[in-house]
């Protein structure tokens, strides 16, 4: 009798790269087009505002671009650093680093004031303030006389 070759492992592995990520779709989970994860975001709600908070340390608020279109509020970002080199040097390996990332959110324009926006970026977390509007607001319970 000859002695069999098992490939089972590799049969398994493979089993789970292609079937169980394409049940899944793992690789659209939180990652881009080149692999980097997106930056993770809180949305906190209060009587006056949404606060839309993106954790991006390590950059510069230039490397921001924020736009409203049709309702869709999209942040973007991309950065790409590249080390400088100096007259007369040879590299054997030069690495370029390139970052982007794009997140949207749907706005529901009978809620939030558009007009107000407003984005600031400190300590790493970009802040998006989003004012509602003075009708979508809260208002205070009252007593309603019975006649």
């Amino acid at each position: 009798m000859l002695p069999v070759k098992s490939n089972l492992l590799p049969t398994v592995s493979k089993f789970f790269d292609d079937d169980w990520n394409s049940l899944f779709n793992w690789s659209n989970r939180n990652f881009t087009n080149n692999q980097t994860t997106l930056p993770s975001v809180n949305i906190r709600e209060t009587a006056d505002e949404y606060l839309v908070e993106v954790a991006a340390p390590g950059m510069k608020k230039e490397d921001f671009q924020i736009e409203l279109d049709n309702n869709a509020l999209v942040i973007k970002n991309e950065v790409k650093q590249e080390s400088e080199s100096e007259e007369g040097e040879v590299f054997t390996r030069k690495e370029f680093s390139y970052q982007s990332f794009q997140r949207s959110f749907n706005l529901n324009s009978r809620v939030v004031d558009d007009n107000n926006i407003k984005a600031t970026y400190q300590d790493g977390i970009l802040r998006l303030n989003l004012p509602k509007k003075e009708e979508a607001k809260k208002k205070p319970a009252r007593q309603i006389k019975i006649s």
